[in-house]
C-alpha cells in the first residue's frame, strides 16, 4: 500500500480535510487506511481514506506506533501533541 505504515504522519490531498496532517491508525483493505487528527477526527471515529488521496511524510510517530502495536490505550490529546509541529501556520494563506 505505497509503504504507508501505522503511526505515520500523512497529509490529506482531497476532500474537506485537504491540507490537514493526520496519523495512520490502521491499514484497511483495498488501498484504504484509517486516519485521525485527535481534533475534528477523533480516535473513536477515524476517517477511512484512500491511500491515493494522501501524501505521506517520512515521519513515523514511534510512541503512537508502539501503543497501537501493544494494544495500549491512546487518547486524542497525545495525537494532537504529536501533530502540533506539522500544523504550524507559515503565514501563507490560500485566501486572496
Amino acid at each position: 500500500m505505497d509503504d504507508i505504515k501505522v503511526g505515520q504522519v500523512v497529509r490529506s490531498l482531497a476532500g474537506r480535510d485537504k491540507g490537514q496532517f493526520m496519523v495512520v491508525l490502521e491499514l484497511l483493505d483495498q488501498g484504504c487506511v484509517a486516519i485521525c487528527d485527535g481534533g475534528l477526527r477523533k480516535i473513536s471515529n477515524p476517517k477511512k481514506k484512500k491511500v491515493k488521496h494522501l501524501a505521506k511524510t517520512n515521519h513515523i510517530v514511534t510512541m503512537i506506533k508502539e501503543k497501537l502495536d501493544n494494544g495500549e490505550r491512546l487518547n486524542n490529546a497525545e495525537i494532537r501533541k504529536c501533530l502540533e509541529s506539522f500544523n504550524v501556520d507559515d503565514g501563507k494563506s490560500e485566501e486572496v
